[in-house]
């Protein structure tokens, strides 16, 4: 024995010796090797596409918000979107302030421009502004230094130039109320970042032009040298809250508060889409560990010779290691270059919100990162070590001796599934649903979801012997089994051979069940907002100002004209503020409507019961997102910004609202103007009067002196355009489903191909005794159908406690917001005949291969 190992100890037999047997196992399998690598690739592109394609879009969008605030060192901004300019001479005469320049921003309708929102101006006092943001003046034309100052002149950032279509010296027509302001457009904003649609213009000429005279958005201050920019900023905030209550912020150009806000304005629907990417890893690690079990099953045989030959475990135990860590190298490799194209080409033709609305207005280009590159890298290789541990550890520790024997195979796979370690993830996953999210994300929950997975893939052998033990006996007692000897058969070998079985079954419920979970999850969203848009458009016809925008809106004149109409019944009007509550939150919006008081569900989708409302009490009713942002429930006192003061408003409902994830307040119209004297409105709904139809209504609106600002929609029309836009944002969702369910066939058609060419030793006895090809044929169609079929309820079962999971811990934690489960019936079964269809077809073309041996070759090394 020393003569034999010796060789086998040295350096550079071993190494050889590996790669033969790596090249060997690859040369032998493609098919699988390029299946489990094919996963793992996928994975980690999605992965990195999805974290480059955020990362770029979320950094573009930050330092274009930063490129608007120029280099101003402190910023004041009033709780409202508007305040009195009245402050200015107070901040500007403040110690220590060198340059006060005045802001005013608005979002103004484009006339005759439905796509694309409203457009964003910015106006300036030209001569304050070049001291602290010189990048936001435009440059007038040749022989015009004056038109930085003129009244009807506006400078276009070139992204606003293209996107409006018009040259310099054309006309832009922006919305103000219902009528238009026409504005020359005398140069162009080179300073602008691309992709930014801004525009700038005189602050005295846009107060005037947007009848916003006297008021301002905010003011950036630029300070003295030698003054401590901390600690002016920690006084003046001391001073403005003891003189103006919440009224005003003051904060820092991209400080630790504008950076949170920009962050929390789309981190969930980011953290959620990078999860969802990770599905198709997760789904490889499981291939990695077919693939390697199987593989130590069929040279359960080789492995102990060497053993016999000499190969100490710890090579035995590295070169299944080795080979696991080969398919995670170049599947991760090949996933770091797919993923970075796949960016390149995402942000080319999609934009940085990839269809979410998130990012709008600014054009990311994608950066490689070295170090998300390395962390990727690493969790594909990880992935991949972590699918073959359990097989290596098997490999290494069998004794030479029994794994020499023919039949011994079982004995790895009862090793591999230990009931316990299942149990016990089980049990942890469904204690973590109780606990809360963590930075406001649910990350216990998609651990719950991964013990899951983990747990029931483990358990399945388990399963399996149960069930078709069962079947066994059940089919055994019967008559009929005295003359079917191939479903006999069959059933014999799946109630004895339960842990290869439960390999077979693991591909199938790791991939059905985490596409059922998708599909309910989507699916119950859609239904949610479908039932809810049905529910908050009880009107006939509804119309606001066309273009949207801050600069739009209903006067007093305008609304009694509506009103009067002889076809209108009644008329509900609603007026669309934003609030800041919190100066690292993004902003909330304030609907104030008429609300039925003493039903309020009859005004809005209530989440419980309304509370009665306090004498002397002024109502609110918070969304379900406002409602848990800020930790407010119902019977509690919330402060709101309104009219220049902070005023106290009782809580007395919750309400769904799937349209705003940073939350939204209603508090009764008739309160709101008795508070803030703005009588103004943004929307109509409108109830039509006896024998008036919906056309005529429209058609009256439209031929209104005021009609051609307006865009009228009926209720279907409304809703039709709301799930466009909900299925346009989950474009992504959708198309990772399909990859998720791509890779399960392929997963299921490698498992099994593998399963049943490893076999051919069995069906070369199985011929010796008389079994014909074409019953051996049926016996793996039916073992096929009949372990997919198990597989398919099982995943169903656990892709039903994975969406609870999702639509009852997950979605809530991360949007904020509850719905009710839906199941798309048929999808489901759409995908698991599919499945079915791939099982039972793979295992007859790979029995077909299997037997393409002779029965005699096929035995021989029993002999």
């Amino acid at each position: 024995m020393p003569e034999l190992s010796a060789p086998l100890a040295s350096p550079a037999t071993t190494r050889l010796l590996s790669r033969w047997l790596l090249l060997g196992e690859w040369r032998a399998h493609p098919v699988r090797a390029f299946v489990a690598i094919l996963a793992i690739a996928i994975g980690v592109s999605l992965g990195f596409a999805i974290h480059l394609i955020n990362a770029a879009a979320f950094n573009e969008f930050s330092t274009a918000v930063k490129s608007l605030s120029g280099q101003a060192d402190v910023q004041v901004a009033g709780r409202e979107a508007l305040f009195d300019e009245s402050i200015y001479p107070q901040l500007a005469q403040r110690d220590g302030v060198a340059v006060a320049s005045p802001v005013l921003e608005l979002q103004a309708g484009v006339a005759g421009k439905k796509d694309g929102g409203p457009l964003h101006i910015l106006a300036l006092d030209v001569f304050r502004a070049g001291f602290i943001s010189p990048d936001l003046i435009g440059a007038p034309a040749e022989g015009q230094p004056f038109d930085t100052l003129a009244d009807d002149a506006v400078f276009l950032s070139p992204a606003a130039l293209r996107w409006l279509a018009v040259a310099e010296g054309g006309q832009v027509a922006l919305q103000s109320g219902t009528g238009t302001v026409s504005l020359r457009v005398a140069g162009s904003l080179q300073g602008a970042r691309a992709g930014q649609r801004i525009a700038v213009m005189d602050i005295g000429a846009a107060q005037w032009r947007f009848n916003k005279l006297g008021k301002l958005s905010r003011i950036d201050l630029k300070l003295r040298q030698g003054v401590n920019r901390d600690a002016f900023q920690a006084d003046l905030a001391r001073t403005l809250e003891a003189q103006y209550p919440g009224r005003f912020q003051v904060g820092q150009p991209n400080d630790e508060n504008q950076n949170s806000r920009n962050n929390n304005l789309s981190r969930a629907y980011r953290v959620n889409l990078t999860v969802l990417a990770l599905v198709a890893l997760f789904t490889g690690a499981f291939l990695v560990f077919s693939t390697q079990a199987l593989s130590v099953i069929r040279r359960r045989g080789q492995f102990a010779l060497l053993r016999v030959l000499g190969m100490e475990r710890g090579q035995l135990l590295r070169q299944v290691l080795l080979e696991g860590a080969s398919l995670g190298v170049v599947g991760a490799a090949l996933g770091i270059a797919g993923g970075y194209a796949m960016a390149a080409v995402a942000l080319r033709f999609f934009g940085g919100d990839l269809g979410a609305g998130y990012f709008a207005g600014v054009q990311p280009q994608v950066q490689f990162t070295p170090v998300a590159a390395f962390v990727y890298f690493a969790l594909g290789l990880g992935v991949a070590l972590l699918g073959c541990a359990a097989p290596a550890l098997e490999a290494a520790r069998a004794a030479p001796a029994i794994a020499l024997k023919s039949g011994s195979e079982e004995v790895v796979t009862t090793r591999l599934a230990k009931t316990w370690p299942a149990l016990a993830c089980l049990l942890l996953a469904g204690a973590l649903t109780f606990l809360p999210p963590v930075f406001e994300l649910p990350l216990f929950g998609y651990l719950s979801i991964a013990l899951l997975l983990i747990g029931a893939i483990a358990l399945m052998p388990q399963l399996a012997a149960v069930v078709f033990r069962f079947l066994q006996r059940t089919w055994l007692r019967t008559e009929t089994s005295k003359h079917a000897p191939v479903r006999s058969l069959t059933l014999a070998r799946l109630a004895n051979a339960s842990g290869q079985a439960g390999i077979a079954l693991g591909g199938v419920l790791s991939s059905f069940s985490l596409m059922v979970a998708m599909a309910i999850m989507v699916s119950s969203f859609r239904v949610s907002v479908d039932g809810w848009l049905l529910q908050i458009l009880p009107a006939d016809v509804y119309a606001r100002t066309a273009a949207s925008g801050g600069t739009a809106g209903l006067n007093p004149r305008e609304q009694a004209s509506i009103t009067g109409l002889p076809e209108v019944a009644r008329v509900d009007f609603q007026r669309v503020r934003s609030l800041s509550l919190a100066p690292d939150r993004p902003n909330v919006a304030l609907l104030a409507r008429p609300i039925n008081l003493q039903d309020p569900g009859k005004s809005m989708v209530l989440v419980g019961d309304t509370l009665p409302v306090p004498n002397g009490a002024k109502p609110v009713w918070l969304s379900e997102a406002a409602a848990d942002l800020y930790n407010v429930k119902p019977g509690q006192q919330i402060a709101l910004p309104l009219a220049g003061g902070s005023h106290q408003f009782f809580v007395a409902g919750i309400w769904r609202d799937y349209a705003r994830s940073s939350g939204a307040i209603q508090m009764p119209l008739g309160d709101y103007r008795a508070l803030t004297g703005d009588n103004d409105v943004s929307d109509a709904a409108l109830w039509l009067a006896k024998d008036a139809t919906g056309d005529e209504l429209q058609q009256r609106l439209k031929s209104l002196p005021f009609g051609a600002s307006l865009e009228v929609s009926n209720p279907s029309a409304i809703r039709a355009l709301s799930l466009q836009i909900f299925d346009r944002s989950f474009a992504v969702t959708y198309l990772l489903e399909a990859i998720a369910i791509v890779i399960g066939l392929f997963g299921v058609a490698a498992t099994f191909s593998a399963q049943t060419l490893a076999r051919a030793r069995e069906f070369g006895m199985l011929r010796h005794v008389g079994v014909t090809r074409g019953q051996i044929l049926s016996i793996l169609a039916i073992e096929g159908g009949a372990l997919t079929a198990l597989g398919i309820a099982t995943g169903f079962v656990l892709g039903l406690l994975i969406s609870f999971v999702l639509v009852f811990i997950v979605n809530p934690q991360s949007f904020h917001w509850t719905m009710q489960l839906h199941l798309p019936w048929p999808l489901i079964a759409t995908v698991a005949g599919a499945l079915l269809t791939a099982a039972a077809a793979t295992a007859l073309i790979a029995g077909r291969q299997a037997l393409s041996t002779g029965p005699i070759r096929a035995v021989r090394e029993d002999w």
